[in-house]
């Protein structure tokens, strides 16, 4: 069956207006998928673990102007809140998967794993303290399709899998392209965005191609703020960011002779980013701003990341051997404020400081298949990973005393420039014993230089008892080393603790004032998973899935609760912190269980010989609870997770989501329907109020396209048609009225016009 993608029916006659090119689009019966076996590609009917897949032109059909924001619409299990104020989320946008943590699913590019973003999100919002992969560094005019992975699958690609994998493909076309050019904006006259790109193919010799792609997209901020009643007039800005980002992608393949091919890619993104945080009172610093005043913090974010390999084959085995590379940088600005502690000899403007993180994955994998034995395929593989991370100090007056007003600058209590290294061996096989019925497992040893090594395990089942109907099962472990930057992260900023705009030191954990606070050496997370579901295809285009899953994480990494009073202040003076009062460190404080259940539904039929009709449903429910608990070895009275922080990782996040989809084409047109549905969620409002229980918000959203002369093709398009906002805020008295954890975001109803040019 074809999914949205797969609903573009084939031209008719030559006479006839042109009709729009068949193209899978999501988990269509004919789609092969690689993710999640390294034997040969399967359809996603026939995998043991659930598979969605998501074609590069069914994300750009829809309209959504980056990768994160399609996939959240499209992809039922994926879940994308929009914090605004933090300027490491705000900055690097991250998502999850499951309502797990961003940094606990492994993204692929190519099947090759993608680096982590420098930044840590350690302002107040989802995913605090995570350390996550930013999609949008991605531009999705170099997308071919994305495969996402809903299982654990940390023995076959490495730590981080925990929640699933998701590998995104780049386009390999050896000839043809695009440009295109599409501007939006909401209805209220807000975030004008333009978007344009170009992508090409062209052929390496015979058998070989490159593929290039360039897409840059200015994103003009937008601000739901309202009067705030304590001045009489809207003191801050409340929406998404003001920003502007080049990306660039290059994908090849090259035979060198008969049995050896040379393969590689590269992708770049620069952005500039400039955000809001909270508003300070004319009584913060009236001697220069009288009325009050509203930093604006600026992130500067580059972003490479590169592969390069050779394949063949040898006695039978098919060999590969590659080298991949990621860096990513980011460097924030101040301005528009003040260190108080300097008087008026401060200045107005600062630099806050940088972070750097870089890996470098070199990889060799051996497999074959086993003609003796019916359906066997074995893969044996060596993995060498090395990690840095650094954080560049900012200028002295940036963090010198109070620090600079929204951002102070970092100022590490001991340099941080550190490193470690992992080696990897594993082993993956499957075997089909009697025809219908396939066995799968896979083993993997780690061993990281900073806290040992470890072991994980999967086994899955896959069984056609009959032609209609397959059942499938998963149980796997995981594993997920603490991050460099969850280690050796330090940093002082202003943030609402208590209802009260406070600065807050976030310490590492090896730092004698986190040691003195209660902390220990982090351990890693290591999960149990399993899974079960049934497939069934009775054909009419029409397939269905369903699938049980729980997870089981033990030693959480997660950032304590923000710990103050009188004993916490007595120990940062004692250490010589004066610029903070509330201190917070990185900590193993709880196991949790998430169980749920996801469900598919895709119906693909040609109604006449020029229409063809495709609808989609999607839903997955998650339920995250806590099982076991630390408590703070030096200050019992202070738990390691209070209320609003076990919120944030138990119910930040919407409980479940529906997705519901159609696209019909008929010659020349094509007109989509998606609605998406988010379940509650609920926490700790930023003003210190009571825990609130957010309504889901529902998003309609709508596009039609007409292809003319199979060149040019002209879309329009409205988001959350129904002009949905998320609940209000109780008690909220600064003219901020939403919360962050909202995954629809605050913008509204938005349109866009998008005009593309095929060759």
């Amino acid at each position: 069956m074809k999914t949205r993608a797969g609903w573009l029916a084939a031209g008719i006659t030559a006479l006839a207006p042109p009709a729009w090119a068949q193209a899978d689009v999501a988990g269509s019966v004919s789609e092969l998928v690689v993710v999640g076996s390294r034997g040969t590609p399967r359809l996603i009917t026939e995998t043991a673990s659930p598979v969605d897949v998501l074609s590069g032109q069914a994300i750009a059909a829809r309209g959504y102007n980056d990768l994160t924001k399609a996939l959240e619409f499209l992809a039922p299990s994926f879940n994308y809140p929009r914090s605004s104020s933090g300027p490491s989320v705000a900055g690097a946008r991250p998502a999850t998967l499951r309502g797990l943590s961003p940094d606990q699913t492994l993204v692929l590019v190519n099947g090759r794993r993608r680096h982590a973003s420098a930044l840590i999100t350690f302002n107040a919002g989802a995913f605090r303290g995570s350390v996550p992969v930013d999609f949008n560094t991605l531009p999705v005019t170099a997308v071919s399709r994305v495969e996402v992975l809903r299982d654990g699958a940390a023995a076959q690609y490495g730590s981080d899998a925990i929640a699933g994998v998701i590998n995104i493909r780049l386009h390999d076309e050896a000839e043809g392209g695009e440009a295109f050019v599409q501007y939006g904006e909401t209805e209220r006259g807000e975030g004008q965005t333009t978007l344009a790109g170009v992508r090409q193919g062209f052929r390496l010799g015979r058998d070989g191609f490159l593929n290039l792609t360039a897409e840059a997209r200015d994103r003009q901020p937008t601000n739901a703020a309202e009067i705030d009643p304590r001045f009489g007039r809207v003191t801050s800005t409340f929406g998404d960011p003001e920003t502007t980002d080049v990306n660039l992608v290059a994908n090849a393949r090259k035979p060198l002779t008969e049995r050896v091919a040379a393969y590689g890619f590269l992708t770049y993104a620069h952005r500039d980013s400039e955000m809001s945080p909270l508003f300070r009172a004319p009584s913060v610093f009236p001697a220069l701003y009288p009325n009050g005043f509203l930093p604006k913090v600026g992130l500067e974010l580059e972003d490479l990341g590169a592969d390069v390999g050779l394949t063949g084959e040898l006695a039978g085995w098919t060999w590969d051997l590659s080298d991949t590379y990621g860096y990513s940088r980011g460097d924030y600005r101040v301005s528009n404020t003040v260190n108080t502690s300097l008087g008026l000899a401060s200045p107005t403007s600062f630099y806050g400081g940088a972070a750097r993180y870089s890996q470098n994955l070199v990889n060799l994998t051996l497999d074959r298949g086993f003609k003796l034995l019916a359906g066997a395929h074995l893969a044996v593989g060596l993995e060498h990973r090395r990690e840095d991370y650094r954080l560049v100090s900012g200028a002295p007056a940036s963090y010198t005393l109070a620090g600079a007003q929204g951002f102070p600058g970092f100022n590490p209590p001991t340099p941080v420039d550190v490193d470690r290294h992992a080696v990897s061996a594993f082993v993956d096989g499957e075997i089909t014993p009697v025809d219908g019925f396939k066995l799968a497992g896979a083993a993997r040893y780690e061993d990281y230089s900073d806290f040992g090594d470890r072991t994980t395990w999967k086994a899955s089942a896959f069984w056609r008892p009959a032609p209609l109907v397959a059942l499938r099962a998963t149980a796997s472990t995981g594993l997920r080393a603490p991050s460099l930057q969850q280690q050796f992260f330090s940093t002082v900023t202003s943030q609402v603790s208590a209802g009260q705009l406070q600065n807050v030191g976030t310490f590492a954990v090896n730092d004698p004032i986190s040691i003195a606070l209660g902390a220990s050496p982090l351990k890693p997370e290591k999960s149990k998973n399993y899974s079960a579901g049934v497939v069934l295809t009775p054909g009419y285009g029409l397939t269905a899935s369903f699938d049980l899953f729980r997870i089981d994480i033990d030693d959480r990494i997660a950032l304590s609760e923000n710990l103050q009073g009188a004993q916490v202040a007595a120990i940062l003076r004692a250490h010589g912190v004066t610029n903070a009062a509330v201190a917070r460190f990185f900590t193993n404080a709880a196991d949790t269980r998430t169980e749920g259940f996801e469900a598919t539904l895709r119906w693909d039929r040609r109604l006449s010989p020029d229409a063809r009709l495709g609808l989609t449903l999607g839903y997955g429910a998650f339920d995250t609870d806590v099982r076991a608990q630390r408590t703070n070895p030096v200050l019992p009275s202070s738990p390691l997770l209070g209320v609003s922080s076990i919120d944030l990782m138990t119910d930040g996040q919407p409980r479940n989501k529906l997705v519901v989809g159609g696209e019909l084409n008929w010659r020349a047109w094509r007109v989509s329907a998606d609605v998406t549905r988010f379940g509650a969620y609920r926490s700790t409002a930023a003003t210190g109020s009571a825990n609130q229980v957010f309504n889901g918000p529902t998003s309609l959203d709508l596009a039609a396209a007409y292809r003319w002369r199979r060149q040019l093709t002209l879309a329009a398009g409205v988001l959350n048609a129904t002009n949905e906002l998320p609940d209000r805020l109780i008690g909220e008295s600064t003219g901020r009225p939403y919360s962050e954890f909202d995954p629809l975001g605050v913008n509204g109803r938005e349109y866009y016009l998008r005009l593309t040019a095929e060759f």
